[in-house]
């Protein structure tokens, strides 16, 4: 569940607040003052995801195995479109006020003159047109991990109807539904008079957005051996790769700004209308004024307030996830045994509670190794070593009833623990004898291989 979660977080957080600021930027005017191009924008969002499913059941069905062929030519695209995408936010609110001008009922086209009537309307629509274009290129890369998702609810061979394939997709859809939150929740600091405060957190999201898509592209360059960094460049692209994560943190943080902000105006905002103290002065309002500016102060406040908490509330939650999935699973320590005359004698009494056991063994060559013991379903014991032909020597550990191998996450079947093959424990003989399991260390001598 918490897996689910943290992918569908981490991957559409990035889209969702570029797509929400956009919205808010670029909105302009109601009924016919609204230009057409901005259904460009939800169309981009729509091509976007349909182009991202159909690459998701490409890669699901392995009938696309190299995705660097979509994926280069995504990426590139994505880099020149962040670019222009940034320009577009710096130049939003002029774009915005002179789309304003041209469109109100009171300016004719005479008073503001034909070019410059065509010239903002022009601006509008590259304006849009790019954003479009972007939140689609964008979407079209992030969203595909997230969609297969939806192929690891269900385990090879287990009922489609278990609690774990319930649990897995309510963090699926908990962390597409807090996303969405998220984006509502900032929405609403789309008031006038944080504007710019606004502005800067779009366009730390946008320039967070080129970073990445950069970072992709380069490392997906280098892996086909396109192009080869040395010295300091490379070692930029590692720490970029490495802490992708922190600048998806910083997007959302981004929107601490405008709600800073939001709740400064708010708090400055008298029930009279005046300001506080050093203030500008604003003449008397009226009762409908004073109302209203009472309003302002409780939207203003509330809002900055909610940002704030979603923010914080949704970083802190990415973060503990992260460190959940990367936290090392505990791993029993070595429990200890008879070993005479090079025969080690384990007792059932000791490995009879249906758990995980390890143990500790020095080969005659110096090498420290370790064997499992564990009784399976029937009565069976399995015995092998804490390491597979597949993963080596990073051993075993057991989790909710699972015994799942440490590098590779798979969980094992208990049933084929001393046979050999894929990620099974690496067989080895063994003997049972009046109650207790008999090992021969030459064995385990002869396997220390695995070990070194």
């Amino acid at each position: 569940m918490l897996g689910q979660f943290n992918q569908a977080l981490s991957g559409t957080i990035g889209p969702c607040l570029l797509v929400m600021s956009l919205s808010v930027l670029l909105t302009v005017g109601e009924g016919r003052n609204r230009p057409a191009s901005r259904r460009w924008r939800a169309i981009g969002v729509a091509i976007g995801l349909a182009a991202a499913v159909v690459f998701a059941i490409l890669r699901g069905t392995a009938i696309l195995n190299r995705r660097s062929t979509v994926n280069l030519p995504t990426l590139i695209l994505g880099v020149i479109l962040d670019i222009a995408l940034i320009a577009v936010i710096v130049r939003s609110q002029g774009i915005v006020e002179r789309w304003r001008r041209t469109s109100a009922s009171r300016v004719s086209v005479d008073e503001m003159g034909d070019a410059s009537v065509r010239r903002a309307r022009l601006w509008m629509n590259v304006a849009n047109g790019v954003a479009a274009a972007d939140i689609a290129v964008t979407i079209f890369f992030a969203m595909p991990d997230v969609i297969l998702q939806l192929t690891n609810f269900v385990d090879t061979g287990d009922s489609p109807f278990t609690s774990d394939m319930l649990l897995r997709a309510l963090g699926f859809l908990l962390g597409i539904g807090m996303t969405l939150i998220v984006a509502v929740v900032f929405h609403t600091l789309r008031t006038p008079d944080i504007r710019r405060a606004f502005t800067a957190a779009a366009l730390i999201v946008a320039i967070l957005q080129l970073v990445m898509h950069a970072t992709e592209l380069f490392s997906l360059l280098m892996n086909m051996m396109i192009l080869v960094l040395h010295g300091p460049a490379f070692r930029v692209l590692i720490l970029l790769h490495n802490h992708e994560l922190w600048m998806t943190y910083a997007q959302a943080l981004a929107f601490l700004i405008p709600a800073v902000a939001s709740i400064i105006i708010g708090l400055r905002t008298t029930p009279n209308g005046c300001r506080l103290p050093g203030d500008a002065a604003i003449p008397p309002l009226n009762e409908a004024g004073v109302r209203a500016r009472i309003a302002f102060r409780r939207r203003a406040v509330a809002a900055g307030a909610w940002s704030m908490a979603a923010a914080i509330a949704l970083t802190a939650l990415l973060a503990w996830g992260t460190y959940e999935l990367n936290k090392q699973p505990v791993i029993s320590e070595p429990e200890e045994y008879s070993l005479v005359d090079g025969v080690a004698t384990i007792p059932f009494s000791q490995v009879e509670d249906g758990h995980l056991h390890r143990f500790a063994y020095t080969a005659a060559d110096g090498t420290e190794m370790r064997f499992i013991i564990i009784l399976k379903n029937g009565g069976a014991y399995g015995v092998g070593l804490d390491a597979c032909e597949t993963c080596g020597d990073a051993g075993y550990y057991e989790q909710d009833g699972k015994i799942i191998c440490k590098r590779c996450d798979v969980a094992i079947n208990l049933a084929t623990i001393g046979f050999k093959g894929g990620c099974n424990p690496i067989p080895f003989p063994y003997q049972v004898d009046d109650g207790a399991i008999i090992i021969h260390a030459a064995d385990l001598d002869a396997l220390s291989a695995h070990f070194q």
